[in-house]
């Protein structure tokens, strides 16, 4: 880490609170864990881990330490409640992998389901609000047909549900019987973020065409370089801090420790994309913030311009990256500049904000001469005013 890195590691993290959090995301770590938590004091700990999702984080930290005897009840609860819950959720993951590979449907276990399924080896330390799926663009339908057999019903938590599934996938949610109610996507797009444009992201197709199998289930994972890139493309849809916050970061950290990433290949496809700004702050963040260990060389080969990196730093330092959940991070005017920087040059920018008339047609239905104006007028509205709660 340079002396610029540690200066900004400083900036985001400047109290005993926030160094236990990001020590309870990074690897290892536990006597740091252990001593953060003896010196902010039991019910400071628990209130900082619940406000950001890493109250198992901690407990496995400080059980693997001290055993279960020199861990408080609410914290071993804690960590058995969310890999008892992820439990369920994996099982379910095997059982609509089985159904969909029955009617020759291949799945991907996407994001944290993927993680939790096929790489990181402790359920409770990978809580999850939903489970995500890949399926390609034709075998959507037929999916979408097999989930509601299984018991899925088509649901949202937002209001604006309508057309979803043109524009990259569809919410459900299901009710189990020791895990409450669990919410599902299925996606035949790999991020479909508003900012960010199918040209942008792997095709659906090509990725399932080079997932591995995991062990013991017909669920698939991306490939290494792959998932690496999914999940940074995510991160940056949350604006590296948004909900659910830190957590965001240790699926960089865990793929980049758990699998083998081809760098060249990684390289080679971030640059094709031309996502290297956002991929870039997806890597560095938790390089400095947890100790991910990302290769200097490919920090060098995405770091942007010294002028775009500092408004981007400036826009992320303001906002903070932690308590996600106490307020909006950005006004809509600072989460719109911010956007902007984020792409890695003027003609990219230009196709997200005015995207062809195919991407337009998946997003907003047919057009002609007359309608086009108008949908690229509805599409300029939704960018500065859908779903604004950042």
């Amino acid at each position: 880490m340079t002396g610029e890195d540690r200066k900004v590691q400083q900036e985001f993290a400047r109290g005993d609170v926030e160094a236990l959090l990001l020590a309870a995301c990074a690897n290892g770590d536990e006597e740091l864990v252990a001593s953060l938590y003896e010196k902010v004091g039991d019910e400071a700990a628990w209130t900082a881990a619940c406000a950001h999702e890493l109250e198992s984080h901690i407990a496995h930290k400080l059980l693997h330490l001290r055993g279960a005897s020199g861990v408080t009840e609410r914290w071993k609860e804690a960590h058995e409640k969310v890999a008892a819950r992820i439990g369920v959720y994996m099982s379910l993951v095997d059982e609509m992998a089985e159904a969909l590979s029955a009617q020759g449907i291949p799945m991907i276990a996407m994001k944290n389901a993927g993680i939790a399924r096929g790489i990181y080896p402790c359920l409770g330390c990978c809580p999850m609000g939903d489970v995500d799926i890949l399926v390609r663009k034709k075998d959507f339908w037929p999916a979408h047909e097999i989930l509601l057999s299984l018991g899925y019903r088509c649901s949202t938590r937002s209001f604006y549900a309508a057309g979803d599934a043109l524009s990259g996938g569809l919410e459900y949610q299901r009710e189990t019987e020791n895990a409450g109610s669990m919410w599902l996507e299925l996606q035949w797009r790999a991020v479909a973020g508003r900012w960010i444009q199918p040209s942008q992201e792997p095709s659906a197709d090509d990725l399932v065409a080079r997932s591995i199998a995991m062990d013991g289930s017909r669920a698939r994972l991306f490939s290494p370089e792959d998932n690496l890139l999914q999940v940074c493309l995510h991160t940056a849809k949350h604006s590296y801090l948004r909900a659910p916050g830190l957590r965001l970061h240790t699926d960089v950290e865990r793929l980049v420790r758990g699998t083998r990433i081809d760098w060249t290949l990684f390289l080679h496809t971030v640059k094709k994309l031309k996502v290297k700004t956002a991929v870039y702050f997806s890597l560095w963040l938790p390089c400095i913030l947890i100790g991910t260990p990302v290769p200097a060389e490919v920090l060098a080969g995405l770091r942007p311009s010294e002028a775009k990196r500092r408004r981007i730093l400036r826009h992320l330092l303001r906002a903070g990256f932690f308590y996600p959940k106490a307020g909006r991070k950005f006004t809509r005017v600072n989460y719109i500049l911010y956007s902007l920087n984020l792409y890695d040059d003027t003609g990219t920018l230009m196709r997200a904000v005015f995207p062809d008339r195919e991407s337009m047609k998946e997003s907003y239905g047919p057009s002609n001469t007359f309608t086009l104006p108008l949908h690229h007028l509805r599409r300029l509205a939704d960018l500065c005013f859908r779903r604004m709660k950042t």
